[in-house]
């Protein structure tokens, strides 16, 4: 990778910039202008069934002791587990506007950076409202982040906001895994309740934006980098997916207790069976690409995403779905 940077790739960077930024004026969403939550098919019925987890996309649903509960338990468990994810969701994306908020007011006078991060942190509040909406109207009182992580949630974001370059890695390592889970609900059929489905369709599209600007980012700056931060990126960037892929898709400690699962079966979901370790790890087939593409991926990365069992095929190309064998 060369660290210098010719006046065509700073336009490149630019126009991207600036058509991601149109993107956000021209299509956009209101959660409450495109979202007809009082619609009867949008009503949240507690015992549908479509609230059980699918054991092609979920962890614990693939588990042999949650397939033997009875289905009105496996409603309230999948009920529980999906309205938390959602509740995570939100407070990943208040972590995401506080340090890309720390971060742009460092930035000079015209930098198109500026513009399009201030869009992004828009369109991240509308989604917290209607995450948070949602889960209102699921009706079911979960905690959401694990306890140190809600803890240490407004250090980590402000933190980001001045080691840019591991912010915007760790944007990814939260953004991925849940743009990875919702877009294998959609390819399986979206067998959730509508309204749940609605709020993954507005999501995914406008994520879309919110992860090119980050890949774009990384490829941006961090050729520019000293070789020293350098190695620190190539270092952080599995142990930023790994730590987060465990707090946003993993259940906090309260789901074990309040549903009497085994220990063993949350381990065994999260990650050590050989379904969980494959589910785990399809959530970076992206992101290795995108490490190997930025040159952080060499022998001694390469182990560490190895040892953290987050290693695994590259994507081919962006949200390739998981279809090759093993």
């Amino acid at each position: 990778m060369t660290t210098a940077k010719t006046v065509p790739a700073e336009r490149d960077y630019a126009d991207i910039l600036r058509t991601l930024s149109e993107g956000s004026v021209h299509r956009n969403f209101d959660p409450y202008l495109d979202i007809d939550w009082d619609a009867p098919e949008f009503r949240i019925d507690p015992m549908d069934p479509r609230w059980v987890l699918a054991p092609e996309i979920d962890p614990l649903g693939a588990t042999e002791w949650y397939r033997s509960q009875p289905l009105e338990r496996q409603i309230e468990i999948g009920r529980w587990r999906i309205a938390n994810a959602i509740k995570v969701g939100a407070a990943f994306e208040s972590i995401l506007i506080r340090g890309m908020m720390q971060y742009i007011m460092r930035l000079p006078n015209g930098s198109p950076e500026f513009r399009y991060c201030l869009h992004e942190m828009t369109e991240e509040c509308n989604h917290i409202q209607m995450f948070q909406e949602l889960v209102n109207r699921i009706g079911v009182d979960v905690p959401g982040m694990r306890p140190v992580f809600k803890a240490l949630s407004p250090f980590i974001g402000v933190a980001g906001g001045y080691a840019w370059a591991i912010l915007f890695i760790g944007i990814l390592g939260g953004e991925e895994p849940i743009d990875h889970y919702q877009k294998a609900v959609i390819r399986n059929g979206a067998q959730l309740p509508p309204a749940v489905v609605r709020c993954m369709e507005i999501h995914i599209a406008e994520e879309a934006r919110h992860i090119s600007f980050a890949n774009e980012f990384l490829k941006e700056h961090v050729p520019a980098m000293n070789s020293l931060y350098r190695t620190v990126c190539g270092l952080a960037f599995p142990l930023a997916m790994r730590w987060l892929a465990g707090e946003i898709m993993a259940p906090p400690p309260e789901f074990a207790r309040t549903f009497d699962i085994p220990r063993e079966v949350i381990k065994e979901a999260f990650w050590r069976s050989p379904q969980g370790a494959k589910t785990l790890s399809g959530y970076f087939g992206d992101m290795r690409s995108l490490a190997t593409e930025l040159g952080l991926m060499n022998p001694v990365t390469r182990r560490v995403w190895r040892l953290l069992r987050i290693d695994g095929d590259h994507s081919r190309y962006r949200s390739e779905p998981d279809r090759r064998a093993a």
